[in-house]
């Protein structure tokens, strides 16, 4: 299957990741259409369930952003529901070990490579019937390196048969480090960890994505050299607009 991320990964570029946290299908369809790479539905700390998720990729399928979603845990079961779902990508977070992330890759690949049991309900409806076929090839995995274990085991996460690569958690990674979490750290001990993952995707052949808060941030990682950045939230894009906008009326 043709995704936009692929292309945009296949052609040497840099890709830039949407991010849904409010559990609403209109805004779902208008960050799509906005010109994101990819568009991420959270699970984890967004105030989205399954059935929101469902109904935010049917309102993404009117663009050609890759759909992607971020599970609340490792757990095979909501992973395999959401790619039946037709999300094109899975980030997992709180993977800590090479096992972690041999399991992540397991649950969302089909047999022989991993377990996923057969049913792609939505999916094989929206990416063709052929899908079975060329889902192993097409399903994006990206394990969520944010603890200070994770860090310590990052070279062997990055090598994991299979996985498309790690995405960094910026605040939860400083945190285990004893810093304040924070998106777009400049901790030097934070910066430092943040330069290693990235090497270690780097020297494995993976990708290597990180979540971001400003977009002059997110351009400086692009150029620094990571594959993936997010930029913020739908729901801290409309906010920051929203106080703008009202600072600029009141002059």
């Amino acid at each position: 299957m043709k995704t936009k991320l692929h292309d945009t990964w296949n052609s040497g570029g840099g890709a830039v990741n949407g991010w849904l946290s409010a559990p609403n299908p209109v805004i779902a369809e208008v960050t799509g259409k906005a010109g994101f790479d990819s568009v991420t539905i959270d699970l984890q700390h967004g105030l989205n369930d399954y059935q929101a998720a469902l109904s935010m990729l049917q309102a993404l399928a009117a663009s050609d952003s890759t759909p992607m979603a971020r599970v609340p845990w490792l757990e095979p079961g909501i992973i395999m529901k959401l790619l039946d779902a037709g999300a094109l990508g899975i980030i997992c977070p709180m993977v800590n070990t090479a096992a972690d992330a041999a399991r992540l890759v397991h649950y969302a690949n089909y047999a022989p490579v991993g377990s996923r049991s057969f049913g792609p309900t939505r999916a094989m409806l929206v990416h063709g019937a052929d899908y079975f076929a060329k889902a192993n090839d097409t399903v994006i995995t990206l394990a969520m390196v944010e603890t200070a274990e994770a860090l310590e085991n990052v070279k062997a996460i990055a090598q994991t048969p299979g996985l498309t690569g790690v995405y960094i958690g910026p605040s939860d990674l400083a945190l285990s480090m004893g810093h304040v979490p924070k998106l777009d750290p400049d901790e030097p001990a934070v910066v430092e960890a943040v330069g290693r993952i990235l090497g270690a995707c780097k020297d494995a052949g993976r990708r290597c994505g990180i979540h971001c808060l400003a977009p002059a941030y997110a351009k400086r990682m692009l150029d620094t050299g990571f594959d993936l950045v997010t930029l913020g939230s739908d729901i801290r894009i409309y906010s920051a607009a929203c106080a703008s906008a009202i600072a600029e009326a009141r002059g």
